[in-house]
């Protein structure tokens, strides 16, 4: 079973994750999550953070001469700006604890989990819940993703992502979308295809700033090579889509998650919504058949159709405003502006790739669920298996 967890805070010392259930054998460099890593800091409307951060993984366990053991795969990313935090951030009790630490935060944030948390955990400052809450812990995702990616490609599939939405500001994404998706959405400050587009999100963002203000937006993940037949239909809890839609919700400011055309299908007919087939013996992946269209996004009944997988995840504004919405400070019960530190104007783009990352670890899960094995050469022979089954089944 492949599953992960991370650990660590946003100013504390690094971030930490741990990888478990991916075979053996599979080539495994920094350079591979170092990538990713950069690509998550991208993005037009980011904040002096990413100025400071420059994030690069060190393998702590799980990975010798550049292949995987079968162990699991232990990362860290070290915090730059811990330097400046560790009078407020250390682990250690300090003199003076008992009258509080520096920067405090009483002012709770509207839309954070600052106030949910520190009454759920009974904690007087919000600091020791906005510092896990924060955004910062996605980093450790994108590592683990990172690897997840190394091992689908193994298997022809390949995951993107590019923005479709900004601030009220739709793109127009070309029809076929490029081969290489993440190739062409990287070289927009926005990871948008729709050059016009970004120029006016470009100077929506530089208004909003101006306001003290943030935006949202929506980020497409198109997923193409998977074959037909991962995850099932049997068990609500071994769905595809289910799975999928929890993980991409599980991203801070997610909330919204679409398959395909998602919420427009109800708005139209069967007829409208539903991908009609023809045979197509050469195309292996969908079962020998070929859809007219690709409404459903690569999903039904819970499981991958071969088509290209498609998913629009919703992000929502972030909650520190530079101009702070009106909040209650909890140390006196009194109305307060809300606290304010750094913080982006839209992280939407880095959201996609982050989104990348999730989807790569659930498919790289059912992957796994789908044809086992404890090597890679292993899992390798029980997929070719699985093919030489469908060119049967499709020769009839």
């Amino acid at each position: 079973m492949l599953r992960f967890t991370t650990a660590g805070e946003s100013h504390g010392p690094a971030l930490t994750c741990i990888l478990e259930g991916m075979p053996a054998g599979l080539p495994l460099l920094t350079a591979d999550v170092d990538a990713d890593l950069a690509r998550r800091q991208q993005g037009y409307g980011r904040g002096r953070r990413m100025q400071i951060e420059r994030d690069a993984v060190e393998f702590q366990g799980g990975v010798r001469a550049g292949e995987t053991t079968g162990a699991p795969i232990a990362m860290r990313i070290a915090n730059r700006d811990w330097a400046n935090w560790q009078e407020i951030m250390d682990p250690a009790p300090r003199e003076g604890d008992a009258q509080g630490r520096r920067r405090a935060v009483t002012r709770v944030r509207p839309g954070h989990a600052d106030l949910t948390g520190i009454l759920k955990y009974d904690r007087d400052d919000a600091r020791d819940i906005l510092e896990r809450a924060s955004a910062r812990e996605t980093a450790a995702r994108v590592a683990m993703g990172a690897v997840c990616r190394r091992l689908l490609a193994e298997f022809g599939v390949h995951v993107g992502s590019h923005l479709v939405h900004l601030g009220g500001i739709d793109a127009q994404a070309p029809d076929p979308l490029p081969p290489d998706l993440n190739a062409a959405a990287d070289q927009s400050p926005l990871r948008t295809l729709d050059a016009a587009a970004e120029a006016a999100m470009v100077a929506r963002i530089d208004a909003i700033k101006a306001e003290g203000n943030t935006l949202g937006g929506v980020c497409e993940v198109v997923v193409r090579g998977l074959p037909v037949g991962l995850g099932s239909h049997v068990s609500w809890d071994r769905k595809l889509d289910g799975r999928l839609a929890q993980a991409m919700m599980s991203i801070p400011a997610v909330k919204g998650v679409g398959i395909g055309i998602g919420f427009d299908a109800a708005r139209l007919t069967g007829a409208q919504v539903h991908d009609e087939m023809d045979p197509a013996a050469d195309q292996l992946r969908t079962g020998g058949v070929r859809r007219r269209s690709n409404r459903a996004g690569g999903l039904e009944g819970g499981m991958t159709t071969g088509e290209p997988l498609v998913i629009r995840v919703a992000m929502k504004p972030i909650s520190t405003l530079m101009r702070p919405l009106s909040t209650v400070d909890v140390a006196t019960g009194q109305s307060a502006s809300a606290a304010a530190e750094r913080s982006d104007v839209t992280a939407v783009p880095a959201m996609g790739v982050i989104a990348e990352a999730m989807a790569a670890y659930i498919l790289s899960a059912a992957l796994l669920e789908k044809f086992g094995g404890d090597a890679l050469s292993e899992t390798k022979r029980n997929h070719d298996a699985y093919f030489s089954y469908l060119a049967g089944r499709i020769a009839g």
